[in-house]
């Protein structure tokens, strides 16, 4: 049988579910998810492999208008650098409105020669067919070229009808990377963001956007998987918020952190985490750069 195997660039503004989508497609964690803007900083690829078919998604950032600091110019670059060489791209849109930064996207895909799906997600949340109906029609007129798909990630609806039109769409080609590979980024990338997706669970708007996190080091001991981490913040008042009154916030951070890199490395985790400030981190070119940006 021919194999087939090809890029999927999932693309949209930011909190449209590009992640829980990756997430639903993938039928397991691979990206981080919470309800606010800016989670997804960095592009990750879920390897998913099945019916002699090997689709790499590719999961951006969501693009930015407001934020002109450099961790914006690095997200935003990191999104339109997955356009490079695709095979397919996925926009996802929100069943409601059609916002302008959804158009600052769609003027990204308008040299695009890659074959283009529109996604209308959280269809979930509509009261039914005469509410999805004119969703469709605007969007198809916006993009006559693509196949439109509406569906929810959240409650894995129509997702089949999804993976079954890349999979048509696929080139013909060897697999990229081996069938039980899930993903091109280390434990160590991955271990970050678990945590770093915790923050932005606890916390409010604001804070969450002005937090990274590092791991200063992570060894195996006899029993358990021994790992330190630094939550980097931009002022001394974030980091009193972080803690939160007696620790109990930075308490909770840890644990649910804990709970979900032992199922990551199914081992028993030992996690101490740190609160360090460092003032104007998110414009910093040699910060952003050891926290793996790439200037491109």
């Amino acid at each position: 049988m021919v194999m087939k195997s090809g890029y999927v660039a999932i693309l949209g503004r930011p909190n449209v579910g590009k992640s829980s989508l990756l997430n639903a497609l993938m039928g397991q964690k691979i990206s981080i998810t919470s309800r606010k803007p800016q989670t997804t900083r960095q592009k990750i690829t879920g390897i998913l492999t099945e019916d002699e078919c090997q689709v790499l998604f590719v999961d951006t950032p969501g693009m930015h208008l407001e934020k002109k600091d450099a961790l914006n110019r690095f997200m935003n670059r990191d999104a339109k650098s997955a356009l490079v060489d695709v095979d397919i791209v996925v926009l996802v849109l929100d069943r409601g409105k059609y916002k302008k930064e959804d158009q600052v996207v769609a003027d990204c895909l308008k040299h695009v020669t890659a074959h283009k799906i529109v996604v209308i997600n959280k269809v979930d949340l509509l009261d039914g067919p005469n509410e999805l109906f004119p969703i469709l029609k605007e969007s198809q007129d916006l993009f006559p070229e693509a196949t439109m798909i509406p569906l929810s990630a959240k409650k894995e609806k129509n997702l089949e009808a999804l993976k079954k039109e890349i999979k048509n769409l696929l080139p013909d080609s060897p697999f990229f990377y081996a069938e039980d590979q899930i993903t091109d980024r280390s434990e160590r990338f991955l271990i970050s963001e678990i945590i770093r997706e915790k923050i932005m669970r606890q916390l409010g708007k604001e804070i969450p956007y002005q937090t990274a996190v590092v791991l200063d080091g992570m060894s195996t001991q006899s029993n358990h998987v021994k790992i330190d981490a630094s939550i980097l913040v931009a002022k001394n008042s974030q980091k009193k918020i972080i803690i939160g009154k007696d620790g109990e916030r930075i308490k909770r951070v840890s644990i649910d952190a804990r709970l979900d890199i032992e199922a990551l490395l199914q081992q028993k985790v030992m996690l101490r985490t740190w609160i360090r400030v460092k003032k104007g981190w998110s414009n910093s070119g040699e910060i952003l750069k050891s926290l793996g940006f790439d200037e491109g």
